[in-house]
């Protein structure tokens, strides 16, 4: 797929797309998943007060949410139009500390701005994940965090991934933590940590089980007990996961 398909999808969605756009993170499904996501991530980025270049931002409401945690941001993507959803939307917020660019973050002009940058959910849309990592490297301030939330193997072939390519002509890849972590040590940057897919926290810890009579189990606890165990303790080197390198 090529970017255009990137740049012309606030276009192909309609406007019933556009208003999931802009009730973002409320709006959309998996919004349990994506507050715990951004909660886990507002500990992992510098103290207060640091400057994050979001990267592929779509709608801008990550970015929204780390001007209103303090940070100062700049969130830039590929489509003049979804910088124009998030400019109106930070406008009507009256949000300061936050600004919006229209740029390709596989060439980010960005050099050592910066004391972290994240990719939420945006990385696999790169038609070249290896210039996007670098142009990030090369935003971050030494000693500066990189922050990744990505899905990992198996994404591409989807049924949610095949839909967005027959239906939006975007880049789907599979972005598995071990692809983000090659890349960014062959750059020199270190200290890896891969950290639970929220989703599966949301899922495991939080979930609801099906019926009230269920909740009381044993087998059912053991059940939630044991899975939980596998979250904490197994590697993720393969599934959708947080990676966090430092440079």
């Amino acid at each position: 797929m090529t970017k255009q398909g990137e740049i012309d999808y606030p276009d192909r969605i309609g406007e019933a797309g556009r208003a999931h756009l802009r009730g973002k993170p409320f709006s959309d499904a998996e919004a349990p998943s994506r507050l715990i996501a951004m909660g886990a991530i507002l500990g992992l980025l510098p103290p207060l007060p640091a400057d994050v270049l979001d990267c592929g931002v779509g709608g801008g409401w990550t970015s929204r949410f780390l001007a209103r945690a303090g940070y100062r941001v700049v969130g830039v993507d590929i489509s003049p139009r979804m910088i124009a959803i998030a400019e109106e939307d930070r406008a009507r917020e009256g949000l300061a500390g936050v600004s919006f660019q229209v740029s390709d973050y596989e060439t980010s002009p960005f050099a050592q701005q910066f004391g972290a940058v994240l990719f939420f959910d945006a990385l696999h849309h790169a038609e070249d994940e290896a210039a996007a990592i670098g142009a990030a490297y090369r935003a971050l301030r030494p000693g500066g965090v990189l922050v990744t939330y990505e899905p990992g193997e198996g994404h591409a072939a989807s049924e949610a991934g095949a839909h967005a390519r027959a239906e939006w002509g975007v880049t789907e890849k599979d972005m598995p933590p071990w692809r983000i972590i090659e890349l960014a040590r062959a750059l020199g940057m270190h200290s890896a940590r891969v950290l639970p897919d929220p989703t599966a926290v949301e899922r495991i810890v939080f979930g609801r089980a099906r019926t009230p009579r269920d909740e009381k189990r044993l087998s059912f606890r053991l059940f939630r007990l044991a899975a939980f165990a596998k979250l904490l303790f197994v590697r993720h080197y393969r599934r959708s996961s947080i990676v966090v390198l430092r440079k």
